[in-house]
């Protein structure tokens, strides 16, 4: 039977096919990527198996790193988690924009209003923005995700051991709620209910991505594990050699595989950057419940290097060097500005301490951190102020600062959830390490360079000037309050 169209209509046809497809080719390659930024809690160093993993695998976060580049010296801005995430989101040291230390459920500030957020720099370039997991960066109304430049929100206000049966503080903290959007609909969790949170994110993030692929997207995927207490859904428990930790690493990388097959669906994957990471070392304390930070000195809490590096794995075929390697430098301050720029978003007017490292992400030779160096503070304890600048890093050299750290020494952590005790430890004079020939931070050679520690002396004075030292009792002229007041 004869095709009821002439000739001259199927060659239109089959034209206007042609033209349509060129079109959508040309829509794509000329849209922004997408950009998932996936941050892990308490993750240490050596918790994912192109890092050094032991007794649990992490296939889909070495897919990452094969088919990216993995970084051997990343940091977080701080070594605890809202001032870490704080750096994430605002391309600032944390003292800059007045987020220290970690958050509690009753303190009523947030991010300032005056600050540009991550998610609001992508609503610049027309972005969709979602979020699933651990905000703490702020528990009114006001300062939650959904009205710092997220479209949408699942997950928890803070984090998961900030409920009544905290392990050192029991009864101390009220019911952890969860939410959607600002509005809480569980009102107290339990801890069953946990155990489904890396399942429930997932779904989520997935979701998003289904409903969102057609258009650029920003998805941060905030984990709630493996910070303590270890919640682990019935398909991952006891999967492990390593037990509960070992199992709920696992869940997680099931987690990061499962988005990533979302991509793979749309065909999105060359279309899509991201980027991996944890947003401090170990919690040393927690034994068996916390992860490992080999072959780095201690771990969450502490500036030395077991609590600000992390593993970092950034991802996006055909634009980055697949299976490749950075020991240079860099830090989470870092990323906001870097992505900026690839998109063609403003970051503010006032100061920004981050920098664009795109070229250093891409895989340039010879590229070098454009950073003189990095400056870090420690956490502070017992009061919401009190933060003290601690080190000053360079590419090469690391300048310990006289101050008192919390170890966990010699003493074995109790098992099982329960922390040991902390032991504070004094550094009395300024220690300086070879960090190209010392990464386990033992050897202290300031006497071998006086006229470097002398230099890096001032460095840090100058940050001081800037950011300032709570404990020296000197207010930096640079840093900026946070949104609203504690009572």
């Amino acid at each position: 039977m004869k095709s009821p169209l002439s000739t001259s209509a199927v060659r239109f046809l089959a034209l206007l096919s042609a033209l349509l497809l060129i079109g959508r080719t040309a829509s794509a390659a000329d849209r922004p990527p997408n950009v998932i930024l996936i941050v892990a809690d308490d993750l240490g160093y050596a918790d994912v198996g192109v890092y050094g993993a032991k007794g649990f695998e992490t296939p889909n976060f070495d897919r990452l790193a094969h088919e990216g580049r993995r970084f051997t010296d990343f940091h977080v801005a701080q070594a605890v988690c809202s001032a870490s995430r704080a750096a994430i989101m605002t391309g600032c040291y944390p003292n800059r924009v007045g987020i220290e230390g970690a958050m509690e459920p009753w303190y009523k500030f947030g991010i300032s209003d005056q600050e540009l957020t991550m998610p609001q720099m992508f609503k610049q370039k027309g972005y969709a923005t979602g979020m699933v997991g651990k905000w703490h960066l702020g528990t009114p109304t006001e300062f939650l995700p959904t009205h710092k430049g997220f479209d949408e929100w699942f997950g928890l206000p803070y984090s998961n051991d900030q409920w009544p049966l905290h392990p050192e503080k029991p009864g101390k903290f009220p019911p952890l709620p969860l939410y959607e959007g600002d509005k809480i609909i569980n009102p107290g969790i339990s801890h069953r209910d946990m155990e489904q949170l890396t399942t429930q994110y997932t779904e989520r993030a997935v979701n998003f991505i289904d409903r969102n692929h057609d258009k650029p997207f920003f998805l941060y995927v905030a984990q709630t594990m493996p910070h303590v207490p270890l919640a682990v859904s019935d398909k991952f428990r006891g999967a492990t050699k390593r037990g509960l930790y070992g199992d709920a690493v696992e869940e997680i990388d099931w987690s990061t595989g499962e988005i990533l097959a979302a991509l793979k669906k749309y065909s999105l994957e060359k279309d899509t950057i991201i980027l991996f990471l944890s947003d401090n070392g170990p919690w040393l304390i927690f034994g068996n419940h916390a992860g490992s930070a080999y072959p780095l000195r201690e771990g969450k809490t502490t500036t030395w290097d077991g609590g600000t590096r992390v593993p970092f794995i950034i991802s996006w075929p055909g634009h980055i060097p697949a299976g490749t390697v950075s020991n240079e430098m860099a830090c989470a301050i870092d990323l906001m500005p870097t992505l900026a720029k690839l998109i063609g978003a403003k970051m503010p007017e006032h100061k920004i301490d981050g920098l664009d490292i795109w070229p250093l992400l891409a895989g340039d030779k010879d590229v070098k951190n454009p950073h003189d160096a990095y400056y870090f503070y420690g956490v502070p304890f017992g009061s919401w102020s009190g933060a003290e600048l601690e080190s000053v890093r360079t590419r090469e050299w690391k300048l310990i600062l006289p101050h008192v750290y919390r170890t966990v020494g010699n003493q074995k952590p109790e098992m099982d959830g329960w922390p040991a005790e902390y032991i504070k430890r004094p550094v009395l004079v300024p220690e300086l390490y070879d960090m190209r020939s010392d990464i386990e931070e033992k050897h202290d050679v300031a006497r071998e360079h006086p006229d470097l520690v002398k230099h890096m002396l001032d460095m840090a004075e100058q940050c001081r000037v800037d950011l300032g030292d709570t404990t020296l009792n000197r207010k930096g002229a640079g840093a900026r309050p946070p949104g609203g007041v504690k009572e």
